[in-house]
């Protein structure tokens, strides 16, 4: 099972401290990779950088931290307050490293996806600020939650979901648009209305917060529908395989927001932060039954408050974020699972 490890990471530099986490990525190097939201912050968390200073600390770290395998700061970049809308994403939220040091993040809130160098040079951006025109357009994106890019043909998986219902596919170097699905393959349609009160009833025919995307090493696509607590999977094409409800009864935001696969060659375990309920979900990926969980709410370490963002590296460990007011990453290693 899994274990807190408490010396993870190490005292950031420059009084920096961290608002809402809302993504977590582990890198080829076993880099641990973030995002946060600055402007979630309080004057009272940031006391120094207050007009005047009303305190010796603190100072909101840049949005992007990048933290070696032993939990000290590598980097830091990505400052929206001095940093136009064309440079840099407001509302940071998605991110990736690709198979070439590529760094892709999303912003939920203006509907881009923005590509990056290591070091934060801009490259490209898909879609264009503030500009949503529904799920079934090629050119713009809407609300994208989650990013994936496969290193084999080097396309980029875009859960599209917090104000569209799909997943959609772009090419990782040019940017043109390839493909989009919704729930179970079908087209999705933005005029279905999901009520999210019957925990008996049948699953939505359409996603519902499409937050989580990764691939597998044996080609499949899997999608965390937040609010469907559900995990859905497909082949990269937008064929339907299967689904898993994860704890039906999740009201509010849902149960599934992202999934990491475990790093041996079969993927044999599924890891899916719930971060209504608090935990990690633990299922066996050849038939997604859950084998285990970890976690419950609080702000104890070892606990969590809205677990949002989730990576795994080399060894099996997993990194976890928090959003809302939990406001930190915390690593986890693994013993056994079985």
């Amino acid at each position: 099972m899994f274990q807190v490890d408490a010396s993870w990471p190490k005292e950031m530099p420059n009084l920096w401290i961290l608002g809402s986490v809302t993504s977590v990525f582990v890198d080829s190097n076993d880099h641990v990779w973030i995002t946060h939201l600055p402007e979630t912050l309080t004057p009272e968390e940031t006391s120094a950088v207050q007009d005047p200073p009303i305190g010796e600390c603190c100072l909101p770290a840049p949005v992007v931290i990048e933290f070696d395998a032993d939990g000290n700061v590598v980097q830091g970049w990505g400052d929206p307050s001095t940093q136009d809308v064309s440079e840099f994403p407001r509302n940071a939220h998605g991110l990736f490293i690709d198979h070439e040091d590529n760094v892709w993040i999303g912003t939920f809130r203006h509907h881009r996806v923005m590509k990056f160098t290591r070091s934060g040079q801009l490259l490209m951006t898909i879609g264009e600020y503030d500009n949503n025109r529904g799920s079934n357009d090629t050119s713009f994106l809407g609300g994208p939650a989650g990013i994936w890019v496969d290193p084999e043909d080097n396309e980029v998986f875009i859960a599209d979901g917090y104000r569209n219902r799909r997943v959609v596919v772009y090419d990782g170097d040019t940017g043109d648009y390839l493909r989009h699905w919704g729930a179970y393959g079908e087209e999705p349609d933005d005029s279905y209305s999901y009520a999210q009160e019957d925990p008996e009833g049948s699953p939505p025919r359409q996603f519902s917060t499409v937050h989580g995307v990764v691939g597998a090493n044996d080609g499949l696509i899997y999608v965390a529908d937040r609010r469907g607590n559900r995990i859905q999977v497909f082949q990269q094409n937008g064929e339907f395989v299967i689904e898993k409800i994860i704890a039906p009864e999740t009201l509010a935001s849902g149960s599934a927001f992202v999934i990491a696969l475990s790093p041996d060659d079969s993927q044999e375990w599924l890891y899916l932060a719930d971060g209504t309920n608090h935990k990690v979900w633990i299922l066996h990926r050849a038939d997604l039954e859950i084998v285990g969980q970890f976690g419950r709410g609080g702000r104890q370490v070892g606990q969590f408050l809205r677990p949002h963002g989730m990576g795994i590296d080399s060894h099996g460990n997993l990194y976890v974020g928090e959003a809302s007011t939990g406001r930190r990453v915390q690593k986890f290693t693994v013993s056994a699972v079985r």
